[in-house]
Protein backbone atom coordinates (compact mmCIF):
# COMPACT_ATOMS: atom_id res chain seq x y z
CA UNK A 1 0.00 0.00 0.00
CA UNK A 2 1.49 3.20 -0.66
CA UNK A 3 3.00 5.19 1.86
CA UNK A 4 1.64 8.92 2.49
CA UNK A 5 3.71 11.03 4.91
CA UNK A 6 1.68 14.34 5.57
CA UNK A 7 4.30 16.04 6.87
CA UNK A 8 6.61 16.07 4.18
CA UNK A 9 3.43 15.86 2.12
CA UNK A 10 5.13 12.84 0.31
CA UNK A 11 3.39 9.55 -1.25
CA UNK A 12 5.80 6.50 -2.07
CA UNK A 13 4.61 4.17 -4.11
CA UNK A 14 6.54 0.30 -4.57
CA UNK A 15 6.72 -0.88 -7.78
CA UNK A 16 8.52 -4.19 -8.34
CA UNK A 17 9.71 -5.96 -11.71
CA UNK A 18 9.08 -9.70 -11.44
CA UNK A 19 9.57 -12.76 -14.06
CA UNK A 20 12.36 -15.14 -14.75
CA UNK A 21 16.05 -15.03 -14.18
CA UNK A 22 18.16 -13.39 -16.99
CA UNK A 23 14.23 -12.08 -18.45
CA UNK A 24 15.33 -8.43 -18.57
CA UNK A 25 14.07 -7.02 -15.06
CA UNK A 26 17.34 -5.64 -14.51
CA UNK A 27 17.87 -4.06 -17.67
CA UNK A 28 15.10 -1.93 -17.08
CA UNK A 29 15.81 -0.73 -13.89
CA UNK A 30 19.07 0.02 -15.18
CA UNK A 31 17.57 1.75 -18.84
CA UNK A 32 15.29 3.82 -16.42
CA UNK A 33 18.08 5.29 -14.42
CA UNK A 34 20.61 5.82 -17.13
CA UNK A 35 17.74 8.49 -19.02
CA UNK A 36 16.67 9.72 -15.74
CA UNK A 37 17.50 13.54 -14.60
CA UNK A 38 19.69 13.65 -11.86
CA UNK A 39 17.48 15.55 -10.14
CA UNK A 40 14.66 13.70 -10.54
CA UNK A 41 16.60 9.69 -9.28
CA UNK A 42 18.11 8.88 -5.90
CA UNK A 43 20.74 5.96 -6.62
CA UNK A 44 20.79 3.06 -7.91
CA UNK A 45 21.78 -0.04 -4.89
CA UNK A 46 21.96 -3.39 -7.01
CA UNK A 47 23.22 -6.40 -5.32
CA UNK A 48 24.64 -8.93 -7.75
CA UNK A 49 26.34 -12.32 -7.82
CA UNK A 50 29.82 -12.92 -9.40
CA UNK A 51 28.06 -13.96 -12.99
CA UNK A 52 26.43 -10.29 -12.45
CA UNK A 53 23.34 -10.93 -11.70
CA UNK A 54 21.00 -9.69 -9.59
CA UNK A 55 21.25 -11.81 -5.96
CA UNK A 56 18.83 -9.94 -3.79
CA UNK A 57 17.14 -6.55 -5.49
CA UNK A 58 17.67 -3.30 -7.40
CA UNK A 59 15.81 -0.18 -5.79
CA UNK A 60 15.28 3.27 -8.05
CA UNK A 61 13.82 6.08 -6.37
CA UNK A 62 11.90 7.96 -8.89
CA UNK A 63 10.32 11.68 -8.39
CA UNK A 64 7.53 11.99 -10.80
CA UNK A 65 6.36 15.65 -9.34
CA UNK A 66 3.36 17.13 -7.51
CA UNK A 67 -0.28 15.14 -7.46
CA UNK A 68 -2.41 17.22 -5.47
CA UNK A 69 0.31 19.47 -3.55
CA UNK A 70 2.27 15.72 -2.91
CA UNK A 71 5.32 15.25 -4.07
CA UNK A 72 5.29 11.85 -6.01
CA UNK A 73 8.07 9.21 -5.83
CA UNK A 74 8.11 5.19 -7.37
CA UNK A 75 10.42 2.68 -5.91
CA UNK A 76 11.81 0.25 -7.88
CA UNK A 77 12.76 -2.85 -7.35
CA UNK A 78 13.58 -5.86 -9.14
CA UNK A 79 13.06 -9.37 -7.65
CA UNK A 80 15.86 -12.11 -8.22
CA UNK A 81 14.56 -14.42 -11.00
CA UNK A 82 16.22 -17.85 -9.75
CA UNK A 83 13.92 -20.36 -7.83
CA UNK A 84 16.29 -20.54 -4.55
CA UNK A 85 15.33 -17.43 -4.07
CA UNK A 86 11.62 -17.29 -3.33
CA UNK A 87 12.05 -16.25 0.49
CA UNK A 88 13.67 -12.90 -0.81
CA UNK A 89 11.22 -12.74 -3.57
CA UNK A 90 8.26 -13.17 -1.11
CA UNK A 91 10.18 -10.11 1.25
CA UNK A 92 10.27 -7.49 -1.73
CA UNK A 93 6.62 -7.97 -2.56
CA UNK A 94 5.57 -6.48 0.65
CA UNK A 95 3.75 -3.37 0.50
CA UNK A 96 3.52 -3.86 -3.19
CA UNK A 97 1.97 -0.79 -5.03
CA UNK A 98 1.86 -2.64 -8.43
CA UNK A 99 3.92 -5.08 -10.27
CA UNK A 100 5.79 -5.07 -13.85
CA UNK A 101 5.97 -8.87 -14.74
CA UNK A 102 8.95 -9.05 -17.53
CA UNK A 103 8.32 -12.36 -19.38
CA UNK A 104 11.11 -13.40 -21.57
CA UNK A 105 9.81 -13.85 -25.37
CA UNK A 106 12.26 -16.75 -26.23
CA UNK A 107 11.20 -19.69 -27.01
CA UNK A 108 12.84 -21.69 -24.57
CA UNK A 109 11.99 -19.71 -21.78
CA UNK A 110 7.98 -20.17 -21.75
CA UNK A 111 8.19 -22.72 -18.91
CA UNK A 112 10.37 -20.49 -16.64
CA UNK A 113 7.67 -17.33 -17.62
CA UNK A 114 5.23 -19.67 -16.90
CA UNK A 115 6.46 -20.64 -13.44
CA UNK A 116 7.56 -17.41 -12.54
CA UNK A 117 4.19 -16.14 -13.30
CA UNK A 118 2.87 -18.93 -10.33
CA UNK A 119 4.98 -17.87 -8.20
CA UNK A 120 4.35 -14.49 -8.37
CA UNK A 121 0.58 -15.27 -7.39
CA UNK A 122 1.67 -17.65 -4.79
CA UNK A 123 4.22 -15.26 -3.44
CA UNK A 124 1.10 -13.31 -3.44
CA UNK A 125 -1.82 -15.58 -1.90
CA UNK A 126 0.75 -15.78 1.07
CA UNK A 127 0.39 -11.92 1.95
CA UNK A 128 -3.23 -12.14 1.60
CA UNK A 129 -3.01 -10.68 -1.57
CA UNK A 130 -4.59 -11.99 -4.43
CA UNK A 131 -3.00 -11.16 -7.91
CA UNK A 132 -6.32 -9.83 -9.13
CA UNK A 133 -5.90 -6.87 -6.18
CA UNK A 134 -2.57 -6.02 -7.36
CA UNK A 135 -2.11 -3.53 -10.27
CA UNK A 136 -0.53 -5.54 -12.82
CA UNK A 137 1.41 -5.02 -16.18
CA UNK A 138 2.90 -7.42 -18.27
CA UNK A 139 5.67 -6.62 -20.36
CA UNK A 140 6.82 -8.97 -23.31
CA UNK A 141 10.75 -8.47 -23.42
CA UNK A 142 13.00 -9.38 -25.85
CA UNK A 143 10.74 -8.74 -28.86
CA UNK A 144 13.68 -7.32 -31.08
CA UNK A 145 14.92 -11.30 -31.41
CA UNK A 146 14.68 -12.95 -34.55
CA UNK A 147 12.83 -16.05 -32.87
CA UNK A 148 10.74 -14.34 -30.21
CA UNK A 149 7.29 -16.13 -29.35
CA UNK A 150 4.46 -14.63 -30.66
CA UNK A 151 2.46 -12.18 -28.65
CA UNK A 152 -0.54 -13.91 -28.78
CA UNK A 153 1.10 -17.18 -27.30
CA UNK A 154 2.61 -14.92 -24.48
CA UNK A 155 -0.47 -13.73 -24.22
CA UNK A 156 -2.32 -16.87 -24.01
CA UNK A 157 -0.12 -18.63 -21.28
CA UNK A 158 0.29 -15.44 -19.07
CA UNK A 159 -2.86 -12.91 -19.27
CA UNK A 160 -5.87 -14.81 -19.45
CA UNK A 161 -7.34 -11.47 -17.33
CA UNK A 162 -6.12 -9.55 -20.29
CA UNK A 163 -4.38 -7.03 -17.59
CA UNK A 164 -2.68 -3.87 -19.67
CA UNK A 165 0.44 -5.34 -21.80
CA UNK A 166 3.73 -4.11 -23.88
CA UNK A 167 5.94 -5.29 -26.11
CA UNK A 168 9.86 -4.06 -25.23
CA UNK A 169 13.24 -4.82 -25.52
CA UNK A 170 14.99 -3.32 -22.63
CA UNK A 171 18.35 -3.93 -24.03
CA UNK A 172 17.47 -1.43 -26.32
CA UNK A 173 15.77 1.01 -23.88
CA UNK A 174 12.54 0.41 -26.58
CA UNK A 175 9.06 0.05 -24.50
CA UNK A 176 10.57 0.33 -20.86
CA UNK A 177 9.26 4.04 -19.90
CA UNK A 178 6.50 3.50 -21.58
CA UNK A 179 5.57 -0.01 -19.41
CA UNK A 180 6.79 2.26 -16.17
CA UNK A 181 4.30 4.83 -16.93
CA UNK A 182 1.33 2.01 -17.59
CA UNK A 183 1.80 0.46 -13.75
CA UNK A 184 2.77 4.11 -12.39
CA UNK A 185 -0.57 5.22 -13.62
CA UNK A 186 -2.11 2.16 -12.50
CA UNK A 187 -0.72 2.07 -8.87
CA UNK A 188 -1.51 6.23 -8.57
CA UNK A 189 -4.76 5.76 -9.41
CA UNK A 190 -6.09 3.54 -6.37
CA UNK A 191 -4.34 6.50 -4.13
CA UNK A 192 -7.40 8.31 -2.42
CA UNK A 193 -5.79 10.98 -0.20
CA UNK A 194 -7.95 11.81 3.39
CA UNK A 195 -9.38 14.85 4.14
CA UNK A 196 -7.10 16.61 6.21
Amino acid sequence: MSFINFPTREICCKIVYYGPGLGGKTANVQHIFDRTAEGSKGRLISLKTESDRTLFFDFLPIDLGKISGFTTRLQLYTVPGQVHYRASRRLILRGVDGVVFVADSQPGRLDADAESMSDLEENLAEQGQPLESVPLVIQYNKRDLADAVPVAELRELLNPRRVPELEASAARGLGVFETLRAVGRLALTGIKLPRR
